[in-house]
């Protein structure tokens, strides 16, 4: 495997693509055809064949949307920590209430879950 790097512009309705140690420049139509394009490119250009060239992208993009999708990316991690830690904290709550000698199905009423899913709170 031969690592390479493609970097993308905008350009007009196309999109720019350069490869690092590769001469010359290639363009794509629609950003699903970056990838396929630049693999072409480099196979054509240096007479690799295709499954042997490792590629990673880099797309520049407008300096605005990049910090939006920075921080969506920021947000959708710190998401899904919080969804791991509210679940661990329903598991013990389950627990808890179940401990201080409730029924299942008033854990899952106090809770605000079905009774099913108070079992499996408690199984988990």
């Amino acid at each position: 495997m031969t690592d390479f790097t493609a970097r993308v512009v905008r350009d007009g309705k196309f999109w720019f693509i350069t490869v690092d140690g590769v001469d010359g420049a290639t363009q794509a139509r629609t950003v699903r055809e970056i990838e396929p394009m630049a693999r072409d490119y480099i196979s054509i250009m240096l007479g690799l064949p295709e499954s042997e060239i490792m590629l990673a992208t880099h797309i520049q993009l407008p300096a605005g949307a990049q910090a939006h999708l920075d921080r969506m990316a920021a947000l959708r991690r710190e998401s899904a920590r919080a969804q791991t830690e509210a679940a661990e904290e329903s598991r013990s709550a389950a627990r808890e209430l179940k401990a201080s000698g409730l029924t299942t199905r008033e854990v899952g009423s106090l809770m605000g879950v079905s009774h099913q899913r108070a079992h499996q709170l408690l199984s988990a």
